[in-house]
């Protein structure tokens, strides 16, 4: 049971003291959301980065898989001459030809993630990620493929490419409606079931809270050894710190649990901050042991500024990988 996790603000009479976005708010239509972002996020990311939209993928081209002895009739435009400089004989990269890349989006849906009390509900915050994901990673080819789940799989978009496809994918997130039934979200099930789906290796992330029963380590470590995985942590300031408000009940959207408790209490707010933090940390280090990247996206943050300082970090730590195995 995690009481630090989306909860429902309610004094003992039942009026909600923090109001989350309404659910009965007209959702953005995916055209309207993916051209909103092209000017807000996509071209000043691509300006942040140094280039276009495409310089943030790995398109058509070569990639490097061995060094070895030159031989006659290599080309020579593929001699290494850092290692050459170094040793008595000549040495050539040999490359392989990289083939498009496929790219599954795996979105938590729960009730959980129907919640927030800052600028949007996580859910809204899922749904943009995935719109500046598939337009960041969906050209040169690559084909975009989602997995939604709850406490159960919801759907399953087949992997495709064009915009098009990313319209009906972006579509089906709105069809899914909000999750009724009291049942805890099932990360582990979700992930086991996203192994035996993607065939080909492939990019995967996975959107959620991770605000689910543990297992679900096991089954994200079986599935970064197979391929490269993001984790995109869905986050509400309200999961971190509790307001001075008085007697409030906090509801559970997933099991239905309360209780009351009086925020006018120093040491419980204290309490549950040191207990929200040690959650968190949980469950990066737990990421970290995974051999998974971790970016949190918060509901009362931009998308662009916390993508953009992610996708620095991934390009920087990428090169002093490539600098210490060409040393």
């Amino acid at each position: 049971m995690t009481w630090v996790t989306e909860m429902l603000w309610r004094n003992p009479f039942g009026r909600r003291a923090a109001e989350p976005e309404p659910m009965n708010k007209p959702q953005e239509a995916p055209d309207a959301l993916l051209r909103r972002h092209s000017w807000t996020v996509l071209r000043p990311l691509a300006v942040s980065l140094g280039g276009d939209e495409r310089s943030l993928v790995r398109g058509p081209g070569m990639e490097i898989s061995e060094v070895r002895e030159y031989q006659p009739g290599d080309d020579v435009r593929h001699i290494d001459w850092n290692i050459t400089a170094r040793s008595d004989r000549v040495y050539v990269r040999e490359s392989d030809t990289e083939r498009a890349l496929d790219v599954w989006l795996l979105l938590d849906l729960s009730g959980s993630v129907d919640w927030g009390t800052a600028d949007c509900t996580k859910r809204s915050g899922a749904r943009e990620f995935a719109a500046v994901a598939g337009r960041l990673l969906g050209g040169h080819g690559n084909r975009l493929g989602m997995l939604m789940f709850a406490e159960r799989p919801l759907g399953i978009v087949p992997p495709g490419a064009g915009h098009a496809h990313l319209l009906r994918a972006l579509g089906s997130i709105g069809d899914v409606p909000r999750q009724e039934a009291r049942a805890v979200t099932d990360l582990a099930g979700a992930l086991r079931h996203a192994g035996s789906v993607i065939r080909r290796r492939a990019l995967v992330l996975v959107v959620s809270d991770f605000l689910a029963p543990n297992g679900w380590q096991k089954e994200l470590s079986k599935l970064a050894a197979r391929h490269e995985v993001v984790a995109v942590r869905l986050h509400d300031p309200r999961e971190a710190e509790l307001p001075d408000v008085g007697f409030i009940t906090l509801e559970d959207p997933e099991t239905g649990c309360q209780l009351t408790v009086d925020t006018g209490d120093r040491r419980l707010r204290e309490r549950f901050q040191q207990a929200a933090q040690e959650q968190a940390s949980r469950v990066a280090n737990d990421l970290t042991a995974c051999g998974v990247d971790g970016l949190v996206l918060g509901t009362d943050t931009p998308l662009l500024p916390e993508l953009a300082r992610f996708l620095h970090l991934r390009r920087a730590r990428k090169q002093r990988r490539g600098a210490a195995l060409a040393s």
